[in-house]
């Protein structure tokens, strides 16, 4: 079963639309992984003096998301990320004294 995730990424062109489509896809390429798909969201274009100077896409981009690793991988990877603590020794003080407590009471009622 694959599970998707969509993403919303913003990209702009000097030169087309389709420039800036293709730089957002690249730059999406890069930083994520098993990029599937895109849809444009909006286009809208820059202005200035009268000329379009900038083209800019809003787009949606779908990718696939991975399965964690299980069994001995996940293990392994969650030890070396967080080691495994013994219990604080207040713990065991506290145990040993009770245990002083209940042999006192012993010799004292023999």
């Amino acid at each position: 079963m694959s599970v998707a995730r969509v993403t919303e990424i913003t990209s702009q062109s000097g030169r087309s639309f389709e420039d800036a489509i293709r730089q957002g896809i690249q730059r999406a390429n890069a930083t994520l992984r098993n990029v599937q798909g895109a849809w444009i969201k909006e286009q809208q274009v820059a202005v200035q003096d009268g000329r379009i100077t900038g083209y800019r896409v809003n787009m949606l981009v779908t990718f696939i998301l991975e399965d964690a690793p299980r069994g001995r991988a996940a293990k392994s990877a969650m030890g070396a990320a967080a080691p495994v603590t013994k219990a604080p020794a207040k713990k065991a003080a506290a145990k040993s004294a009770s245990k002083k407590r209940t042999s006192r009471k012993a010799t004292r009622r023999r």
